[in-house]
Protein backbone atom coordinates (compact mmCIF):
# COMPACT_ATOMS: atom_id res chain seq x y z
CA UNK A 1 0.00 0.00 0.00
CA UNK A 2 1.71 3.16 -1.40
CA UNK A 3 1.26 6.04 1.17
CA UNK A 4 3.06 9.96 1.49
CA UNK A 5 6.28 8.95 2.37
CA UNK A 6 6.94 6.58 -0.15
CA UNK A 7 5.55 9.59 -2.46
CA UNK A 8 7.70 11.83 -1.07
CA UNK A 9 10.98 10.10 -1.80
CA UNK A 10 10.08 8.91 -5.41
CA UNK A 11 9.90 12.66 -6.09
CA UNK A 12 13.12 13.21 -4.06
CA UNK A 13 14.29 10.92 -6.42
CA UNK A 14 12.81 12.04 -9.33
CA UNK A 15 11.84 15.48 -9.09
CA UNK A 16 9.65 16.98 -12.36
CA UNK A 17 9.36 20.45 -12.26
CA UNK A 18 8.85 21.14 -16.24
CA UNK A 19 5.64 19.25 -16.09
CA UNK A 20 3.98 20.01 -19.32
CA UNK A 21 6.93 19.31 -21.14
CA UNK A 22 8.09 15.93 -19.41
CA UNK A 23 4.36 15.14 -20.14
CA UNK A 24 3.68 16.39 -23.41
CA UNK A 25 4.40 12.83 -25.04
CA UNK A 26 0.83 11.91 -23.77
CA UNK A 27 -1.96 12.84 -25.77
CA UNK A 28 -4.63 13.31 -22.98
CA UNK A 29 -2.32 15.68 -20.79
CA UNK A 30 -3.34 19.16 -22.30
CA UNK A 31 -2.59 21.88 -19.77
CA UNK A 32 -0.05 21.79 -16.55
CA UNK A 33 -2.79 21.17 -14.40
CA UNK A 34 -4.08 17.61 -15.75
CA UNK A 35 0.02 16.61 -15.69
CA UNK A 36 0.13 18.11 -11.87
CA UNK A 37 -2.44 15.41 -11.19
CA UNK A 38 -0.67 12.94 -13.25
CA UNK A 39 2.89 13.24 -11.38
CA UNK A 40 0.91 13.10 -8.11
CA UNK A 41 -0.51 9.55 -9.33
CA UNK A 42 3.56 9.35 -10.53
CA UNK A 43 4.63 9.71 -7.22
CA UNK A 44 2.50 8.00 -5.30
CA UNK A 45 2.76 4.82 -7.61
CA UNK A 46 6.48 4.94 -8.30
CA UNK A 47 5.74 5.64 -11.82
CA UNK A 48 7.68 9.02 -12.65
CA UNK A 49 10.19 7.05 -14.85
CA UNK A 50 7.65 4.43 -16.02
CA UNK A 51 7.18 4.96 -20.11
CA UNK A 52 5.52 1.95 -20.99
CA UNK A 53 2.25 2.92 -20.53
CA UNK A 54 0.64 -0.80 -20.51
CA UNK A 55 3.41 -1.26 -17.53
CA UNK A 56 2.21 2.06 -15.59
CA UNK A 57 -1.32 1.21 -15.96
CA UNK A 58 -0.90 -1.65 -14.27
CA UNK A 59 0.88 -0.04 -11.32
CA UNK A 60 -1.71 2.29 -11.43
CA UNK A 61 -4.45 0.25 -10.89
CA UNK A 62 -2.68 -1.48 -8.22
CA UNK A 63 -1.88 1.58 -6.13
CA UNK A 64 -5.63 3.28 -6.36
CA UNK A 65 -8.69 1.94 -6.00
CA UNK A 66 -10.23 5.21 -7.55
CA UNK A 67 -9.46 7.88 -10.28
CA UNK A 68 -12.24 10.72 -9.94
CA UNK A 69 -13.02 13.73 -12.22
CA UNK A 70 -12.80 17.17 -11.71
CA UNK A 71 -16.18 17.69 -10.79
CA UNK A 72 -16.45 15.40 -7.73
CA UNK A 73 -13.83 15.01 -4.78
CA UNK A 74 -11.49 13.39 -4.37
CA UNK A 75 -9.11 13.27 -7.20
CA UNK A 76 -7.73 10.06 -6.06
CA UNK A 77 -8.39 7.23 -3.52
CA UNK A 78 -5.05 4.96 -2.70
CA UNK A 79 -6.47 1.25 -2.74
CA UNK A 80 -6.88 0.49 1.75
CA UNK A 81 -4.87 4.15 2.32
CA UNK A 82 -5.64 8.17 2.08
CA UNK A 83 -7.85 9.96 -0.21
CA UNK A 84 -6.01 12.59 -2.43
CA UNK A 85 -7.00 16.41 -3.77
CA UNK A 86 -5.02 17.76 -5.99
CA UNK A 87 -4.81 22.16 -6.63
CA UNK A 88 -3.28 24.16 -8.86
CA UNK A 89 -2.53 27.43 -8.49
CA UNK A 90 -0.27 30.31 -10.20
CA UNK A 91 0.49 32.56 -7.76
CA UNK A 92 2.65 31.34 -4.05
CA UNK A 93 -0.33 34.19 -2.68
CA UNK A 94 -3.04 32.93 -4.58
CA UNK A 95 -6.24 31.51 -2.09
CA UNK A 96 -7.04 27.87 -2.76
CA UNK A 97 -10.18 27.49 -5.43
CA UNK A 98 -12.70 24.61 -3.92
CA UNK A 99 -15.89 25.33 -5.92
CA UNK A 100 -18.32 23.88 -4.26
CA UNK A 101 -17.13 21.72 -2.35
CA UNK A 102 -15.99 22.75 1.39
CA UNK A 103 -13.17 21.72 2.70
CA UNK A 104 -12.20 18.70 4.00
CA UNK A 105 -10.60 17.07 7.29
CA UNK A 106 -11.75 13.95 6.00
CA UNK A 107 -13.23 12.15 3.72
CA UNK A 108 -17.28 10.88 4.40
CA UNK A 109 -18.41 7.99 2.60
CA UNK A 110 -21.76 10.06 3.01
CA UNK A 111 -20.99 12.69 1.37
CA UNK A 112 -23.37 13.56 -1.50
CA UNK A 113 -20.79 15.30 -3.15
CA UNK A 114 -19.08 11.82 -3.84
CA UNK A 115 -19.64 9.47 -6.67
CA UNK A 116 -21.17 6.39 -6.54
CA UNK A 117 -18.16 4.56 -7.92
CA UNK A 118 -16.19 6.50 -5.30
CA UNK A 119 -18.51 5.12 -2.23
CA UNK A 120 -18.20 1.56 -3.68
CA UNK A 121 -14.57 1.47 -4.64
CA UNK A 122 -13.62 -0.34 -1.65
CA UNK A 123 -15.19 -1.22 1.97
CA UNK A 124 -14.73 2.26 3.88
CA UNK A 125 -16.07 5.04 5.72
CA UNK A 126 -13.95 7.75 7.18
CA UNK A 127 -10.41 8.50 4.83
CA UNK A 128 -7.79 10.66 6.03
CA UNK A 129 -7.47 13.47 2.81
CA UNK A 130 -4.27 15.09 1.81
CA UNK A 131 -4.68 17.61 -0.17
CA UNK A 132 -2.06 18.11 -2.97
CA UNK A 133 -1.38 22.01 -3.82
CA UNK A 134 1.08 23.06 -6.64
CA UNK A 135 2.36 26.58 -7.73
CA UNK A 136 3.11 26.67 -11.26
CA UNK A 137 3.36 28.53 -13.97
CA UNK A 138 1.77 27.49 -17.69
CA UNK A 139 4.90 24.86 -17.89
CA UNK A 140 6.77 24.53 -14.48
CA UNK A 141 6.03 23.27 -10.91
CA UNK A 142 7.58 25.93 -8.12
CA UNK A 143 6.75 24.32 -5.00
CA UNK A 144 3.96 21.48 -3.69
CA UNK A 145 2.18 21.25 -0.54
CA UNK A 146 1.29 17.85 0.98
CA UNK A 147 -0.59 18.59 3.25
CA UNK A 148 -3.26 16.37 6.04
CA UNK A 149 -7.18 18.02 5.79
CA UNK A 150 -7.29 17.07 9.66
CA UNK A 151 -4.19 20.18 9.82
CA UNK A 152 -5.63 22.41 7.34
CA UNK A 153 -9.76 22.44 7.48
CA UNK A 154 -12.19 22.10 10.72
CA UNK A 155 -15.06 19.78 11.53
CA UNK A 156 -17.28 19.50 8.35
CA UNK A 157 -20.12 20.22 10.83
CA UNK A 158 -19.30 23.63 10.80
CA UNK A 159 -19.14 24.16 6.86
CA UNK A 160 -22.41 21.99 6.66
CA UNK A 161 -24.20 24.02 9.16
CA UNK A 162 -23.35 27.55 6.75
CA UNK A 163 -25.10 25.39 4.07
CA UNK A 164 -27.78 24.25 5.52
CA UNK A 165 -28.67 27.65 7.21
CA UNK A 166 -28.52 29.45 3.64
CA UNK A 167 -30.81 26.17 2.22
CA UNK A 168 -33.85 26.54 4.86
CA UNK A 169 -33.54 30.44 4.68
CA UNK A 170 -34.58 30.30 0.92
CA UNK A 171 -37.19 27.81 1.66
CA UNK A 172 -38.94 30.49 4.10
CA UNK A 173 -39.20 33.11 1.44
CA UNK A 174 -43.06 33.23 1.10
CA UNK A 175 -44.52 32.62 -2.70
CA UNK A 176 -41.64 30.62 -4.51
CA UNK A 177 -41.19 27.13 -6.36
CA UNK A 178 -38.33 25.76 -4.28
CA UNK A 179 -36.86 22.98 -6.00
CA UNK A 180 -34.74 19.87 -4.22
CA UNK A 181 -31.16 19.95 -5.47
CA UNK A 182 -27.48 18.89 -4.11
CA UNK A 183 -26.65 22.52 -4.56
CA UNK A 184 -27.53 25.60 -1.34
CA UNK A 185 -30.64 25.72 -3.31
CA UNK A 186 -32.79 25.89 -6.44
CA UNK A 187 -35.76 28.29 -7.06
CA UNK A 188 -37.57 27.82 -10.41
CA UNK A 189 -40.57 30.02 -12.30
CA UNK A 190 -38.64 33.31 -10.11
CA UNK A 191 -40.28 35.75 -12.57
CA UNK A 192 -44.36 36.16 -13.64
CA UNK A 193 -43.78 34.38 -16.67
CA UNK A 194 -42.12 31.45 -14.81
CA UNK A 195 -39.06 31.38 -17.21
CA UNK A 196 -36.65 32.20 -14.72
CA UNK A 197 -34.79 29.98 -12.32
CA UNK A 198 -32.10 30.79 -10.19
CA UNK A 199 -29.36 28.02 -8.92
CA UNK A 200 -27.51 29.02 -5.24
CA UNK A 201 -24.54 27.36 -4.77
CA UNK A 202 -21.44 27.70 -2.74
CA UNK A 203 -18.38 28.65 -4.20
CA UNK A 204 -15.84 27.82 -1.19
CA UNK A 205 -11.76 29.38 -1.15
CA UNK A 206 -9.46 28.70 1.29
CA UNK A 207 -6.08 30.36 1.97
CA UNK A 208 -2.86 29.07 0.86
CA UNK A 209 -0.90 26.90 3.21
CA UNK A 210 2.02 29.62 2.79
CA UNK A 211 -0.12 32.21 4.53
CA UNK A 212 -1.61 29.40 7.48
CA UNK A 213 1.61 28.31 8.30
CA UNK A 214 4.26 30.91 7.46
CA UNK A 215 5.12 30.91 11.04
CA UNK A 216 6.18 27.28 10.71
CA UNK A 217 7.60 27.53 7.63
CA UNK A 218 8.85 30.33 4.94
CA UNK A 219 9.37 29.50 1.35
CA UNK A 220 13.49 29.72 0.19
CA UNK A 221 13.69 31.59 -2.85
CA UNK A 222 16.72 30.55 -3.36
CA UNK A 223 15.52 26.60 -3.75
CA UNK A 224 14.68 26.07 -7.23
CA UNK A 225 11.89 23.41 -6.39
CA UNK A 226 10.35 22.40 -2.93
CA UNK A 227 8.02 20.31 -1.26
CA UNK A 228 6.32 20.65 2.22
CA UNK A 229 4.55 17.69 3.84
CA UNK A 230 2.79 18.23 6.92
CA UNK A 231 0.46 16.22 9.20
CA UNK A 232 -0.24 15.36 12.93
CA UNK A 233 2.39 13.69 14.46
CA UNK A 234 0.21 10.36 15.79
CA UNK A 235 -0.20 10.17 11.57
CA UNK A 236 3.31 10.48 10.93
CA UNK A 237 3.86 7.41 13.81
CA UNK A 238 1.91 5.25 11.86
CA UNK A 239 3.97 4.52 9.00
CA UNK A 240 6.58 1.85 9.94
CA UNK A 241 9.72 2.41 11.12
CA UNK A 242 12.16 1.72 7.81
CA UNK A 243 9.60 4.13 5.94
CA UNK A 244 10.40 7.06 8.74
CA UNK A 245 14.49 6.21 8.98
CA UNK A 246 14.01 6.42 4.79
CA UNK A 247 12.65 10.16 5.12
CA UNK A 248 14.71 11.24 7.95
CA UNK A 249 17.90 9.70 6.29
CA UNK A 250 17.95 11.30 2.73
CA UNK A 251 20.16 14.69 2.61
CA UNK A 252 17.59 16.89 0.98
CA UNK A 253 14.32 16.00 3.23
CA UNK A 254 14.58 17.34 6.43
CA UNK A 255 12.09 16.97 9.42
CA UNK A 256 10.84 19.02 12.25
CA UNK A 257 8.83 18.82 15.03
CA UNK A 258 6.35 22.09 15.28
CA UNK A 259 2.87 22.57 16.65
CA UNK A 260 -0.15 23.84 14.86
CA UNK A 261 -3.52 25.62 15.79
CA UNK A 262 -6.02 23.31 16.52
CA UNK A 263 -8.66 23.59 13.38
CA UNK A 264 -11.17 23.24 15.45
CA UNK A 265 -10.31 25.00 18.23
CA UNK A 266 -7.36 27.92 17.67
CA UNK A 267 -6.81 28.09 21.22
CA UNK A 268 -5.34 24.14 21.41
CA UNK A 269 -2.26 23.52 19.51
CA UNK A 270 -1.42 19.90 18.25
CA UNK A 271 1.89 18.49 17.57
CA UNK A 272 3.09 17.81 14.29
CA UNK A 273 5.73 17.14 11.84
CA UNK A 274 6.83 19.35 8.92
CA UNK A 275 8.75 17.23 6.11
CA UNK A 276 10.45 19.47 4.06
CA UNK A 277 12.21 18.33 0.62
CA UNK A 278 14.32 21.27 -1.10
CA UNK A 279 16.17 21.32 -4.26
CA UNK A 280 18.59 23.94 -5.66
Amino acid sequence: MSNILQALLNIAEKPVTALKSHYSSRNTINNVGEALETYIQDAFAGTISEKNIEKRNEKISCTFSYLGNQNNPPDMILAGGDAIEVKKIQSYNSAIALNSSYPKNKLYADDHKITTACRTCEEWDIKDIIYAIGVASDTELKHLWLLYGDCYAADREIYTRIGKTIHDGVTQIPDIEFAETKELGRVNRVDPLGITNLRIRGMWHIDNPLKVYQDIYHKKAAKSFSVVCLMREEKFNDFNLLEQQNISSHSNITIIDVKIKNPDNSAQLINAKLIVLELV
